[in-house]
This record gives structure tokens, sequence and C-alpha cells, in this order.
């Protein structure tokens, strides 16, 4: 593998690649224009979207790869680490956008910027374009390449910015699209995640971590956080957590059936380590206390 390369600024993005630097914060870079070059380690200080138009090694982020494809965006993000495998020596092709985070001070798009959650997809997460999108991403490419052309003047900042925002919306949008043509796949992940849940609250795991919390299941699943809530928000209509809350409230139900267990027991059975915590969520649940459920019951 090559030398590990850190892009601290668009310059050296635009350097690796062989692309001029058109402005200082931002840039659509032509990834034709790079060298032929083989596998290598990247880290990424700035935000960089990647349109590749041909499979050219696999992408890893952590111990895991993305699901990454021809016709597809990947989405890095400031801090991030990736390893390009590829033992041949290829040409990249495709386009990137890149942009620089001072680019989104005072401006709305860095007030949205947390939003945009897919920056934090990990592994089988890429947003996978029909034509049409694709067509659509390249389009607003052209635009912030167009404002990239003239000269910069008090208007460039908020035209760019609002071009980056536009796309980004218009990938929320396929995202959304992929939560929906990839059901079959999201459907196996839940019936995982009920599968983990169902055996977390019968194992020791209540006793040694406590309470499941959302990044614990994702991690399970092998799944950022992000991305697993937003796939079980679709789905179900509920967030993660609350899922897991529904969850706890069920198992709770069944415990409180027996009359030999107090109500603290069954907290800290569930992995609560304040039983007044338990109580004031299965009141917020239920509309009645743990005693009350008791009673009624």
């Amino acid at each position: 593998m090559e030398r590990a390369i850190t892009f601290n600024t668009v310059h050296d993005y635009n350097v690796f690649n062989n692309n001029p630097t058109l402005h200082p914060l931002v840039n659509i870079v032509d990834l034709s224009m790079a060298d032929p070059r083989s596998g290598h380690r990247m880290t990424f200080n700035i935000f960089c979207i990647v349109l590749k138009n041909i499979k050219c090694g696999d992408i890893r982020y952590g111990n895991h790869y993305y699901d990454y494809q021809e016709g597809t965006l990947v989405f890095f993000s400031p801090g991030q680490v990736i390893d390009v495998t590829n033992p041949e020596v290829y040409q990249p092709t495709g386009t990137a956008l890149t942009f620089h985070p001072d680019l989104l001070l005072n401006t709305p798009l860095g007030k949205r910027m947390n939003e945009f959650s897919f920056f934090s997809y990990q592994t089988n997460e890429a947003l996978h374009l029909s034509e049409r999108e694709k067509k659509i991403v390249l389009e607003c490419f052209d635009k912030i390449t167009y404002e990239l052309s003239q000269s910069i003047d008090k208007h460039s900042k908020t035209l760019i910015a609002s071009n980056i925002e536009l796309f980004l919306n218009y990938c929320t949008r396929f995202y959304d699209r992929q939560f929906i043509t990839r059901e079959n796949v999201n459907r196996g992940i839940l019936e995982k995640f009920e599968e983990l849940l169902n055996s977390y609250f019968v194992s020791e795991k209540t006793q040694l971590i406590g309470l499941p919390s959302v990044a614990y299941c994702a991690g399970e699943l092998h799944l950022s956080a992000n991305y697993f809530g937003d796939l079980i928000k679709k789905e179900t209509g509920k967030s993660a957590q609350e899922y897991i809350q529904n969850k706890i409230i069920d198992t709770a139900k069944n415990k409180i059936y027996d009359a030999g267990k107090t109500v603290n027991q069954i907290a800290y059975e569930l992995g609560f380590k304040y039983p007044q915590h338990f109580t004031r969520l299965f009141k917020q649940k239920t509309g009645v206390t743990p005693n009350e459920y008791r009673s009624m019951n």
C-alpha cells in the first residue's frame, strides 16, 4: 500500500488529483486527471463526496468495507480515515465535490450540516444512484463549477453554499428512496434488531452492560449509528431509541406479572442503574407506575 495521505485543505486534494485550485475552500474535482495509482490510506480533514464511474478498489472504513459499486456516492467528513485496497494500478475516473468546513461559517448550510446524517454512515451504506439521479447530481456539480469559474465576489460564498445545500437535499431524497427500494434488506435488519433485543434481555448483558444503547445495537448489526437510526425510523415510524424503550416496557410487563419480584428487582434485571429511572420511563410509556400496573392486572 502507498504512504498515508492527509487532506487538510481543498488544495491538498486538488494536488493529489492534478486539479487546479479555483477556490481555496471548495472545488469540483475531475478524478480522471489524477495519476494512475494503487491502494492507499487517506485521512480527511475536509468534506468530500465522491462519485466514481468505475469500480476501482474497495473502500474500507474501520474494519468494514463500503457497499461501493459503479455509480455510487460515498460521503467523507472531517476526521475520517479510509483505506482504498487495490493491489493493481488503476486510473481513477469520476467526480468529487470537496469543501472545507470554513466554507460553511455564517451560512444557512452550516446550521444544517448535522441534519445530513449520511456523512456518518459507514459500511454497506453508500448511496446507489439511478441514471436519472446521477444526472441530477452532475447538474448540481455543474452549477458549482460555473460559480467557481467566475471571479470571486461577495455573492460567491452564498451561491456556492446554496448549491451544495441543494445537492445535499437531493441526496436526502435519494437515500429515502433507497430505504424503500432496499426494503427486503432493511426488513432483514429490523428482524435482526428484534432478535438482538430479545436475546439481550434474557442474557447477562443487562447486568454487565446495562440498558442496550442505539450505538451498541448498531455496532452488533455492523451499521453506523446514524444509518441504523434512520433505517429504523423509516421502517417503523419510531426512532431506534423509542423502539428499544418499547421493548424494555414489553419485557417489564411480563416480569411484573411475577408477584415474587419487587419493582426494584425488575429494574435491575432490565439493566437500570437506578430503579426510579425505570419507574419514570414505565409511567411515561403506560400512564401508570409499575406497582399500579401490577394492581390493575
